[in-house]
């Protein structure tokens, strides 16, 4: 405790940082108590309140997670100069908001509740990446430190300026493209060194992420290349737990391990959904079929 007394002390409060360990506090507690939440009401607790609803209609936790980040954005535009207390209890309520947005970040993906479905991780994966950025960025590190450089980062000159501008742009859109792609790590760590996010953007998407159900949909041979890949390259991970939780449970039998590996393959790496189809073309369909 003394160790992080001092930390704080030293590092997070004189840097300006405790707004942004606010933020990751609200988020990872948001994150906690969601996952709690619908568990209970999954395993249907009679105790707990259970979905919110209006009148037949599911309201998705993140709508309210909507809300919490409006207005805590609002608070933090208008009440910017109001001291280090209040942004940082803003900041508080943005991470809350945000943990509930992204736990839901596979329906916005999908257009559907895939929550409790494989491609639900995404919304896990999604969690996991704002935690660890937020964490980076709370120990001091920073997706511009290639600019800092002959300190190219601080120079007032317009050309200085619009070269920052234009290498985050860059360096965003990558990591949008690469994250689209279901490379969730090789996108936040790519953020920080971007050759990751070229050889990132380059390579196939994994076969069940948005953009294989953008692009990959009517491209079967590309669709099956991305899952000969991801096969391919799951394996041996895959192999792993399954080796290590037979040697927790007991003796590992090889041909299991090869087997349980299998059938997990075929079970999780599977193409995404097909991308729903645009309202017009159902519209043209209907009158056809009158």
């Amino acid at each position: 405790m003394a160790g992080l007394r001092r930390w704080l002390d030293e590092v997070v409060i004189p840097s300006g940082r405790l707004p942004l360990l606010c933020l990751l506090f609200g988020f990872i507690l948001g994150f906690v108590l969601i996952r709690i939440s619908v568990r209970l009401i999954r395993a249907k607790v009679r105790w707990w309140p259970g979905n919110v609803r209006a009148g037949d209609t599911h309201i998705h936790h993140m709508v309210f997670g909507v809300i919490m980040v409006l207005a805590s954005g609002a608070g933090l535009i208008t009440l910017y100069d109001n001291g280090v207390a209040t942004i940082s209890a803003l900041a508080t309520v943005f991470g809350l908001g945000a943990a509930l947005v992204l736990d839901e970040f596979a329906l916005i993906y999908y257009l559907r509740d895939v929550y409790w479905e494989e491609q639900g991780r995404t919304s896990v994966d999604a969690v996991f990446v704002a935690v660890a950025v937020t964490g980076l960025l709370l120990l001091g590190f920073h997706p511009l430190w290639l600019l800092d450089i002959n300190n190219v980062r601080h120079e007032p000159t317009t050309a200085a300026r619009v070269l920052v501008s234009l290498f985050s742009i860059a360096n965003l859109a990558l990591a949008a493209i690469v994250i689209a792609k279901g490379k969730i790590w090789t996108g936040l760590f790519g953020m920080f060194f971007p050759p990751l996010l070229v050889v990132g953007t380059l390579r196939l998407a994994r076969p069940g992420s948005p953009w294989a159900r953008w692009r990959y949909g009517s491209r079967a041979k590309t669709m099956r290349r991305a899952i000969i890949r991801e096969r391919r390259y799951r394996r041996p991970v895959i192999q792993a737990k399954i080796f290590v939780q037979d040697l927790i449970a007991g003796k590992p039998d090889v041909v299991h391990v090869r087997q349980a590996t299998e059938e997990e393959l075929a079970r999780t790496v599977v193409p995404a959904p097909p991308a729903p189809l645009p309202t017009h073309h159902l519209i043209g369909s209907r009158k056809s079929a009158d």
